[in-house]
């Protein structure tokens, strides 16, 4: 006769496993907090809010989608979602791609005192605050005593007002995040990297395959998987803006908004500056939403092309 099967009982895998259980309850409690608690604030995206009446605010229906939606390719709506989904894409496609290339140049650097002291520098500006950013980035694009201007002007050139040339922002906000995020990058790829069986070069290396060859070959094709991974979870994100990035590099430069002024930035100001609770919840509803369909859109794609990769 066949062994009885043994009926689990309802706390035996929490029994089992009770250590990464409560290793989960930071997670749980940041997700409740911040996630789940404030989401009956999503009513206020269908009310004229008013302070004193709070919750009680006269309900409008899509009053405040309307207005976000309004005059079709220039609506508001759709110059922050080009902006937020544009300024993700570059900072997803030009951040990896540098990441990728510091990894493999220094696998390939076979002095270990000099690759710490790189990954070292590379890594600090990952943990500086994007008010010490804002100020360094101020002090270099500033019309008087900007770095860029005193060197402009002793080459013979007559100064150029950053500030209020919104064409030349998206460039110096990519170059500034792909900067501050190379480092951090650049060491999961290297990690990766060092996860690959040794041998598999040594073989190349007897076979005669040159480095750039055992790069092509070998480290590249074995970085997909990772590569994949990091890109579908960058996706995730991709309504999502870095407020802090364009909040301090930029601020509340009116001059500048048409060119950096994203769905993060918006909100913010619909709320604390033009105090119009309606409209910056509508916003922020709209980008949850879009977001979410675009993970599953995205998750779908990569299921057909690469099922292995895909995140469920």
């Amino acid at each position: 006769m066949q062994a009885a099967v043994k009926k689990k009982r309802p706390f035996d895998d929490f029994r089992r496993h009770k250590t990464y259980y409560f290793m989960l309850i930071p997670m749980v409690v940041f997700f409740l907090l911040f996630c789940y608690l404030p989401m009956p604030g999503l009513y206020y995206a269908f009310v004229d809010y008013d302070f004193m009446q709070g919750l009680r605010s006269p309900f409008c229906g899509f009053r405040n989608f309307e207005f976000l939606f309004s005059g079709g390719m220039d609506s508001i709506i759709w110059k922050l979602t080009k902006n937020t989904i544009l300024y993700n894409l570059a900072f997803i496609l030009i951040g990896n791609l540098a990441q990728i290339t510091v990894a493999v140049l220094l696998k390939e650097i076979h002095r270990k005192y000099f690759v710490k002291v790189s990954q070292t520098l590379m890594f600090m500006p990952y943990f500086v605050s994007m008010v010490t950013i804002g100020v360094i980035v101020y002090n270099i694009f500033s019309y008087k005593y900007g770095i860029a201007n005193n060197i402009i002007t002793a080459l013979g050139f007559e100064k150029f007002d950053f500030y209020q040339n919104p064409q030349v922002w998206p460039a110096i906000i990519v170059a500034v995040q792909v900067w501050k995020g190379l480092g951090y990058g650049s060491v999961v790829y290297m990690a990766a990297i060092l996860g690959i069986d040794e041998s598999i070069y040594e073989a190349a290396y007897v076979d005669g395959a040159s480095n750039w060859k055992r790069i092509r070959y070998i480290t590249l094709p074995l970085l997909k998987p990772t590569a994949i991974m990091l890109i579908m979870l960058a996706l995730g994100g991709i309504i999502k803006g870095s407020f802090e990035l364009f909040y301090q590099i930029v601020g509340n430069n009116g001059l500048l908004l048409d060119k950096t002024d994203i769905i993060d930035t918006y909100v913010y100001r619909s709320l604390a500056v033009d105090f119009n609770m309606g409209r910056g919840a509508a916003a922020g509803l709209y980008q949850s939403v879009f977001g979410f369909v675009l993970v599953m859109v995205v998750n779908r794609i990569v299921n057909k092309v690469s099922p292995e990769n895909a995140l469920f």
